[in-house]
């Protein structure tokens, strides 16, 4: 593809914004300012960032806090352009003298399991009002929610709940979290796929799997994240 458009690999992705983290095919940046003046100084010149380029991140800013997410919609990653984009406003955070939290950043997906994924979709498509994306994916048209994914079933797993939770977190927290995951209480169910993803439980067996963007290229993935 030409115009910075061409998909760049979760690694090159990771490694050409050091200051951000990579999480579900976006780049992540978590702001703390000092006030709420000075987080709206920020999502303004940010704005300002992305008339200059053509490219705006997603901003979501909860009072001194600012979050930015940049991906191109056009690949369905990370491309050249964003990585042009994000060091710009690396520039920018400098200058007011902010740093960043990766630490924080966490996105929640809802995974199901299903025997027959298009018997069951329309029904979770239909209860949150989300968009389907592709055969197995649902997200929230204002990307404020959880997505939901299915994952094909072979035969029924009636030892096991159905439903579980992906927790996508900086490769470079999930050593903390797993740790922190596993002294509350939680235990291991699986690592075999790590560092792309462990499955925890609680204890009551409900689980959730710990992911990451490691070991995960080249392309052809399966499982989580």
């Amino acid at each position: 593809m030409t115009d910075g458009l061409d998909k760049l690999t979760r690694q090159a992705a990771s490694d050409a914004v050091p200051n951000w983290r990579f999480l579900l095919q976006r780049v992540h940046l978590t702001v703390r300012a000092g006030d709420p003046e000075t987080a709206l100084e920020l999502v303004a010149r940010v704005g300002a960032i992305g008339r200059q380029h053509g490219h705006h991140p997603d901003i979501d800013m909860r009072r001194e806090v600012v979050h930015l997410a940049l991906s191109s919609a056009e690949v369905d990653g990370v491309t050249p352009r964003d990585v042009t984009v994000a060091r710009a406003i690396d520039e920018l955070v400098d200058e007011l003298g902010l740093v960043s939290e990766p630490g924080r950043l966490t996105v929640a997906e809802i995974a199901i399991d299903a025997l027959d994924i298009d018997a069951v979709r329309p029904f979770w498509e239909a209860v949150l009002g989300y968009d389907a994306v592709g055969r197995d994916d649902l997200r929230d048209p204002m990307r404020m929610a959880p997505a939901v994914w299915f994952q094909q079933m072979d035969a029924p797993r009636p030892q096991r709940n159905r439903i579980h939770v992906d927790v996508t977190v900086a490769h470079d927290e999930a050593p903390g979290r797993l740790e922190r995951a596993l002294a509350a209480g939680g235990r291991l169910v699986s690592d075999d796929r790590a560092p792309a993803f462990w499955v925890l439980a609680d204890a009551e067996g409900n689980e959730a799997c710990l992911c990451t963007w490691q070991a995960r290229d080249p392309a052809a993935d399966s499982g989580p994240g």
